[in-house]
């Protein structure tokens, strides 16, 4: 019997004289702030994961030290954990599923599935758009060399395109651009020749994302639409300000990402990333991928919001009742990759007392023990009265850390 939908009690109860223990898969820096908000909130947590070292397992009371797919790490998260969830994506679904027998799970393995492959997901993503008017870009399948074949022969019409495999992808990673047809057959090899969807490029004039909450009763609320820069295909900033996008289309996006949960079933916190892009009528939306936990876009959230995606997540979990967020500063937030730590051409700490002295500073590191090129390390949120002095003071930590302008 799966018990996925079954809610549990709240932190300041007990089950059997013991306190409610909170699990999660993966101990990256999603998971330790995911812990952070939970332990705040009165629960103890358990986290899984392979690295000794992982920054959400050394925060927690308690570290399963295993694969995701341990057998006996995952009786041992059933008998210690009354609910659990996930940090990241590429969790296995039958890991979900097999923990979905004893205690609630969220968000749901079938869920996390489509989320985990492309093909599926632009097919969910096109089945929503039936109720949300919000759909994905242009695209083909491919999964074998008759596919790209066909694609091929087809023409233009999808071209200039990004091919990106179908599983394993983010970040930036697993993608290729193809100029045209004739450049596709070489562009699949590339990608060793594994399942793809070919995008069409579009007229893209911003990126954003909703970050909504559901809860096992089906109540839904949202973070506010986030207005995002990515460079080299990673987050860099995320700008949150009444005002960031045209009202109209970031009500359409709020819609659609409910639509997208609700057509899941969905329980937990989930982000689905949109393109904004120019068309003859005007700006328009696409959908472009989902998340199914918190996203790195969100981290604004625990600074700018009086209800964090954390405790969102922790909420969604423990059936605790979902308020609607509100964004009580407009905010700024930039990612620290390892980068920050060379960028002069030497290893060093970075001035972080310099940063500190500047007004609405927040500084969060992930207690990651090396610093490599790409890596998210950190980030910082500034809060403001107003985004003029929010940009300003994110100028301002820019030129001291030599990040990206």
């Amino acid at each position: 019997m799966t018990h996925a939908t079954q809610p549990i009690l709240p932190a300041f109860a007990a089950i059997e004289g013991r306190p409610i223990t909170l699990g999660v898969l993966g101990g990256g820096q999603l998971g330790m702030m995911f812990v952070h908000a939970a332990q705040a909130m009165g629960y103890r947590t358990v986290v899984l994961d392979p690295d000794a070292n992982s920054p959400a397992g050394l925060v927690s009371h308690h570290h399963v030290l295993a694969a995701f797919d341990d057998a006996q790490a995952l009786a041992s998260m059933g008998r210690l954990c009354d609910a659990v969830t996930t940090e990241f994506e590429n969790v296995p679904a039958a890991t979900l599923e097999a923990l979905a027998q004893d205690i609630p799970v969220s968000p749901p393995a079938a869920a996390v599935a489509i989320a985990q492959d492309r093909v599926q997901e632009k097919a969910h993503f096109e089945a929503s758009a039936a109720s949300s008017g919000v759909g994905p870009a242009p695209h083909a399948v491919l999964l074998d060399e008759a596919d790209v074949a066909r694609v091929s022969a087809q023409g233009e019409a999808l071209f200039p395109a990004i091919l990106k495999t179908a599983r394993m992808g983010y970040d930036g990673k697993g993608q290729v651009s193809v100029a045209n047809a004739a450049a596709l057959a070489a562009a699949w090899a590339e990608l060793h020749r594994v399942p793809c969807v070919l995008e069409k490029r579009l007229d893209l004039q911003a990126e954003i994302s909703v970050i909504v909450a559901r809860g096992h009763d089906g109540t839904c609320v949202n973070l506010p639409v986030q207005l995002n820069t990515h460079v080299d295909g990673i987050l860099a900033r995320t700008e949150v300000f009444e005002g960031n996008i045209d009202h109209a289309l970031g009500q359409r996006a709020v819609q659609a990402a409910q639509a997208i949960a609700n057509d899941l079933a969905y329980v937990g916190v989930l982000c689905v990333e949109f393109f904004v892009v120019q068309t003859p009528k005007g700006l328009d939306l696409v959908v472009n991928e989902m998340a199914p936990r918190p996203h790195n876009s969100g981290h604004y959230s625990m600074q700018a919001c009086d209800v964090s995606q954390f405790e969102l997540q922790v909420r969604t979990m423990t059936a605790l009742p979902l308020v609607q967020p509100r964004l009580h500063s407009a905010s700024v937030m930039l990612n620290l990759l390892g980068d920050v730590w060379s960028n002069t051409g030497e290893l060093r700490t970075p001035a972080w007392d310099d940063v500190l002295a500047l007004p609405g500073i927040g500084l969060h590191l992930y207690g990651k023990l090396e610093a490599r090129k790409g890596r998210k390390m950190g980030h910082i949120t500034i809060t403001a009265p107003t985004i003029a002095q929010a940009r300003d003071t994110a100028e301002q930590v820019q030129a001291i850390l030599g990040l990206w302008h």
